[in-house]
């Protein structure tokens, strides 16, 4: 005997939707509301001349959040629409508190705000359209606020976190929907399995039917891992906008080559070219972590060059080291405190002037190496890397002069360390470096 099972109602799986995610984002709520008021201790030692505007704003953005979640169900709210006020209310206050900033603090209070929206991204399920109201308004606001208060051009707010915020906030509408879709399929395919087991405890003979259910389910486990990766990829074309083609690179050196095969879908490693007056600036850097965090970095070490470099005009790669260091430690709040973020990046930083046939170059824990008459020669690099440090040291800068026919070879550890052969070994340097003579 078969039986015919009707699909799992709409209004059921929503209900179950609610039930199993309510509690954790009333939990989220509370911990942002206190956060929110919490963190106008900041306010005062950073911007003292505005930290009672600050605090004034914080209370009332919180106590409104509170009012919303305490009494949500007198007044129809449910526990979604109380933590889209609370959002709302910090990208508000956000807004009001970017408008009153140098370009100074408004850099440092950039990464706070793409913390509000990789948070949101990260741990809030909710419907498509709370997303859209909340990128749409947080503009609307930034823009008031911007043409009320704002003493920076706009192409200051744009280049120093406006252009950026925006991306991780449409980055964030993405993540959203796409964990919101892969929730409400998994507890619908939950349901479907639960009411599968009541009628085959019923039911003996519907096993034959019960098997193709399982059939289903396991399409269905596999049409998420596909959508799961299909995330991942999009992140992939973000970062590959990001890095420079192998065109532009023999633009500049005819005989160049780019040799770049990350493991994972998102790379961890990156290079980066740029000509600046009459000299080739070219980087190549390893970042902390691999996969979608070590891609993170790399957008902030690709970013952080272009700044240093393209717009700031930085010409010395001690100075661009040592600034690209600041920057990281800043944006990442890195003190060297117990649990905090020690994310950074080995990488070679090389200047080229063609016309004098000179190399200069600062490098942390990255070596370059130069291929010349039959022998390979080891650049060495500072031995710290470009992030938080325990001892740092600024960095050197060094030059060689170049002679003909010689190549200059910079790379990550990615190549050396790659495992594989009969024995499945790491590859090595020496053996790398045997392959570069040849």
């Amino acid at each position: 005997m078969s039986v015919i099972e009707e699909p799992i109602d709409s209004a059921l799986v929503k209900s179950e939707f609610y039930k199993n995610t309510e509690r954790f984002h009333v939990m989220a709520c509370w911990i942002g509301i206190t956060l929110n008021i919490v963190w106008f201790a900041s306010d005062y030692f950073v911007l003292p001349d505005h930290w009672k505007q600050f605090v004034e704003w914080r209370f009332a953005v919180s106590l409104i959040a509170t009012i919303a979640l305490v009494f949500r169900k007198k007044i129809g709210l449910n526990v979604y629409q109380s933590v889209f006020i609370l959002v709302l209310g910090i990208s508000i206050q956000n807004s009001y508190m970017w408008s009153v900033m140098d370009l100074a603090h408004m850099q440092k209070h950039a990464f706070a705000y793409m913390v509000l929206f990789i948070g949101v991204g990260m741990l809030i399920l909710w419907e498509f359209w709370y997303s859209i109201a909340l990128v749409v308004l947080s503009v609307v606001t930034n823009i008031v606020f911007y043409k009320l208060y704002s003493p920076l051009s706009v192409e200051e707010f744009t280049i120093n976190g406006g252009l950026l915020i925006l991306t991780v906030a449409i980055f964030m509408i993405g993540l959203i929907r796409t964990r919101y879709r892969l929730t409400v399929k998994e507890i619908t395919s939950r349901l479907a399995l639960e009411r599968s087991k009541q009628i085959i405890e019923k039911e003996h003979e519907t096993v034959v039917a019960q098997n193709k259910e399982i059939e289903m389910h396991k399409d269905e486990l596999e049409e998420k891992n596909k959508e799961i990766t299909d995330s991942i990829n999009y992140a992939k074309r973000i970062q590959t906008a990001f890095i420079p083609s192998e065109k532009i690179f023999t633009s500049h050196f005819p005989d160049s080559f780019v040799y770049f095969k990350p493991k994972d879908i998102v790379s961890g490693d990156f290079y980066w070219i740029a000509k600046k007056n009459d000299r080739i600036f070219y980087v190549t850097a390893d970042c902390t972590g691999h996969g979608v965090p070590g891609g993170f970095m790399t957008m902030l070490g690709l970013s952080f060059l272009e700044e240093i470099i393209e717009i700031k005009g930085e010409m010395n790669t001690d100075a661009v080291v040592n600034y690209l260091r600041d920057r990281i430690v800043t944006t990442l709040k890195q003190g060297g405190d117990a649990g905090e973020s020690k994310d950074g990046m080995d990488l070679a930083v090389c200047c080229v002037d063609k016309e004098k046939r000179r190399l200069t170059y600062s490098a942390a824990n990255n070596s370059i190496y130069i291929a010349r008459n039959g022998e390979l020669l080891e650049l060495k690099p500072d031995k710290q890397p470009c992030g938080f440090y325990h001892e740092p040291k600024p960095f050197t800068k060094r030059e060689v002069q170049l002679e003909s026919n010689d190549i200059i070879y910079s790379f990550t550890d990615g190549y050396a360390d790659q495992f594989g052969g009969k024995q499945g070994k790491k590859f090595r340097y020496k053996a790398l470096e045997t392959i570069l003579l040849e």
